[in-house]
């Protein structure tokens, strides 16, 4: 069904609102699924998810566009998996090497997140999304819930449950204890 002419926003409108999308969730949406795919089927995703959005009205998704793009990609990255026969967990997380030497503390800070992520990925596969999302991406619990068809208790339970088994397995508290000694 096509939209009456009158409800159509003008084309520089839509290019800029567009424009906007695509400055603001490309990074995050290619961060994302790439967590699903590798880096050119996920630019191929990402690319696919825009297109999707070039179809839509602007005041469709007026107030919750960022979950909707996050949908997308993240059903277009399964499709895709589904396609090649491996939708299964998540890879466990790419770090990029820092060509750079850091100072102590950026180093203590380097080393902490990546305790996080090696016990991060030993966590199921949904509560290892959720916390992406939460964190990297910044997404509410609504958003989370409507990206991952999950209900927003059952996101927020997700969400407690990882953070509670990340600072069970990396022992917060005797660590915070560590790192004091050590300054």
């Amino acid at each position: 069904m096509t939209e009456p002419e009158s409800a159509k926003p003008p084309q520089s409108v839509k290019d800029d609102w567009i424009g906007s999308a695509l400055s603001r969730y490309e990074g995050p949406l290619l961060r994302y699924a790439s967590r699903f795919l590798g880096l050119e089927q996920a630019r191929d995703v990402v690319q696919d998810t825009f297109l999707r959005l070039c179809r839509e009205n602007p005041a469709r998704l007026d107030g919750h566009l960022g979950q909707w793009l996050f949908t997308v990609c993240r059903n277009r990255a399964r499709d895709v998996l589904r396609k090649e026969g491996r939708l299964t967990e998540l890879d466990e997380a790419r770090e990029p090497a820092s060509p750079a030497p850091a100072a102590p503390r950026v180093l203590e800070g380097k080393e902490a997140l990546r305790d996080v992520l090696r016990v991060l990925a030993t966590l199921p596969a949904s509560q290892q999304e959720v916390l992406r999302l939460k964190f990297q991406e910044e997404l509410s619990y609504q958003e989370i819930s409507v990206v991952t068809g999950r209900t927003v208790s059952h996101v927020g339970v997700l969400i407690h449950s990882g953070l509670k088994a990340i600072r069970s397995q990396l022992g917060e508290p005797a660590r915070a204890a560590q790192l004091r000694r050590v300054r």
